[in-house]
């Protein structure tokens, strides 16, 4: 398949993206991920391993379009749950307090 990543166009095939990643360790995952032989890559990684270009010259959408239409599942990056809100002095002095039968 023909795609354009970072303005220069690849031929891209889904058995050779396989075989390049073969003996890859993946690194850890912080952003948007791809599974490649039931190995869940980051998307920069797999993309400077079949590209040989800089992770800076290419977006993670570019290549995730790429690996989506060559027919692998990527995933985007996990969005952690919001915090609580910090307690006010009043709750925070009756959390450190406790409650009458705490004693």
């Amino acid at each position: 398949m023909r795609c354009v990543i970072a303005r220069f166009p690849f031929d891209l095939f889904k058995n050779e993206v396989e075989e390049s990643m073969k003996g890859v360790k993946p690194e850890p995952v912080t952003g948007d991920a791809v599974v490649i032989s039931r190995r869940v890559y980051p998307v920069k990684q797999v993309g400077e391993i079949i590209t040989r270009q800089d992770r800076r010259d290419f977006t993670a959408g570019e290549v995730t379009r790429a690996l989506t239409r060559l027919g692998f599942t990527c995933r985007p990056a996990e969005v952690p749950a919001p915090a609580a809100p910090p307690l006010t002095p009043l709750e925070n002095a009756s959390a450190l307090l406790g409650t009458p039968g705490d004693a």
